[in-house]
């Protein structure tokens, strides 16, 4: 074989090697290539931003009351209108404000001398409406007079009603501005006022408590038909009753509550005190 043959067959070597190979990347589809993988990054992160809010995810921390909890604790989903799944608001009513961040704590029980002997009114503010109270000092001192110190400190504004019952015993609960229902205002006191037999009539305003018969402070509750109520460790103290805006407690209570049992537990319809002020009577 010449010389001349040997190169002819190199080149044809060369010419088919060159043909299985693919062609490389020019500079200006390369920067194509780059441009759409973050392009593609950025979609990827756009949908996993916008999913929460296409589910009914909310952009504000204003969290939903619950009866152990929160929202804001639990992680808890929300529906459309911002509220916690299997909660609607009930006429007239406006969705809850967020928990207090940091509640207030006190140091020792106010003195009842404030309260013993006189009556109060008290004008609660509530996401649904007002609830008048009038308050018993002279059943009550020392019950009336924690409550007056609260309410003139600010410790409920705001702050949920966590639980509402409707077998048995038919209450709404207030009182705990963590809403857990085991919140309290840092002093604990005994029981006044509690009925023998055990039964609380419509409208009555109480103290909720532990089985402790010392552990009364912040938390309430109102009874919004006659109901027969344990008078094991004492009972639990009656300082008051609604004077007006029953009516709305019956209408939180007839949605029930949330949750496995209906019978017992946050309301279904959340309703929160967003004020209390206190005038004595003359």
């Amino acid at each position: 074989m010449t010389k001349e043959q040997e190169r002819a067959r190199a080149r044809r070597r060369h010419e088919a090697a060159q043909k299985t190979q693919k062609p490389p990347v020019g500079d200006s589809a390369r920067d194509k290539q780059v441009f759409g993988v973050i392009l593609a990054v950025i979609v990827i992160v756009a949908a996993v931003i916008a999913v929460p809010h296409l589910i009914g995810g909310r952009s504000d921390d204003s969290p939903t009351p619950a009866a152990a909890s929160t929202a804001a604790a639990t992680g808890q989903a929300t529906n459309a209108a911002g509220l916690a799944e299997g909660q609607k608001l009930a006429a007239g009513c406006v969705k809850p404000p967020a928990l207090q961040a940091s509640p207030k704590q006190f140091a020792k029980v106010p003195d009842k001398a404030a309260a013993a002997g006189k009556t109060f009114t008290a004008t609660v503010t509530t996401t649904c409406g007002e609830i008048d109270f009038e308050l018993d000092g002279v059943k009550a001192p020392q019950t009336v007079a924690s409550f007056n110190n609260l309410a003139t400190e600010g410790y409920w504004a705001p702050s949920p009603c966590h639980r509402v019952t409707s077998e048995g015993i038919y209450v709404l609960q207030c009182g705990d501005p963590t809403g857990s229902g085991s919140g309290g205002p840092g002093y604990t006191f005994g029981i006044e006022n509690a009925p023998k037999d055990g039964v609380y009539p419509a409208g009555s305003l109480a103290m909720a408590r532990t089985q402790d018969p010392n552990s009364n402070g912040g938390q309430f509750f109102i009874t919004y038909e006659q109901s027969k109520l344990p008078t094991d460790g004492g009972g639990y103290t009656i300082f008051g009753k609604v004077t007006k805006g029953l009516d709305i407690v019956k209408k939180i209570a007839a949605n029930k509550a949330t949750g496995e049992n209906p019978a017992d537990g946050a309301p279904v319809s959340p309703i929160s005190i967003l004020s209390v002020k206190v005038t004595e009577k003359k």
